[in-house]
């Protein structure tokens, strides 16, 4: 329900140790495959990224398993990491988003226009009137 192009993967929320990326697109596509193939998959069923899944209560929706589809390896940076390195790396890759990363664990993210906004800056210019 969201705009997000892709979403972080994380052991938890107590950890935030980052284990990779998933596309949106993908997920919305493996979610309906499993809808049509598996009964009973509702929008409150659990998604693991693991290649097994802990014992449920019964009475619970069936769980899915995309472990498929997360990337295991997405681009990160580390938070000590000069702009101007990242500016480059999305320049030179192409990248639309780069994970931000201390000792493993997720810090955020650092999208293709927050790297326009600040080479507007950097240039003196609104960052706000600049077309992405």
């Amino acid at each position: 329900e969201t705009t997000y192009s892709g979403f972080p993967v994380v052991v938890s929320r107590e950890s935030q140790r980052l284990v990779g990326f998933v596309l949106r697109r993908d997920l919305i596509i493996s979610i309906e495959n499993a809808r049509k193939k598996q009964d009973g998959v509702v929008s409150t069923s659990i998604i693991y990224f693991t290649e097994h899944s802990p014992p449920m209560p019964p009475y619970t929706p069936p769980t899915l398993k995309l472990r498929n589809i997360l990337d295991l390896s997405p681009f990160t940076v580390t938070d000590l990491t000069p702009m101007e390195i990242v500016v480059d790396i999305f320049r030179k890759l192409g990248l639309r988003q780069c994970l931000v990363t201390h000792n493993g664990r997720l810090l955020g993210i650092i999208t293709k226009k927050d790297v326009l906004k600040h080479i507007a800056q950097m240039a003196n210019q609104d960052p706000d009137s600049i077309l992405f």
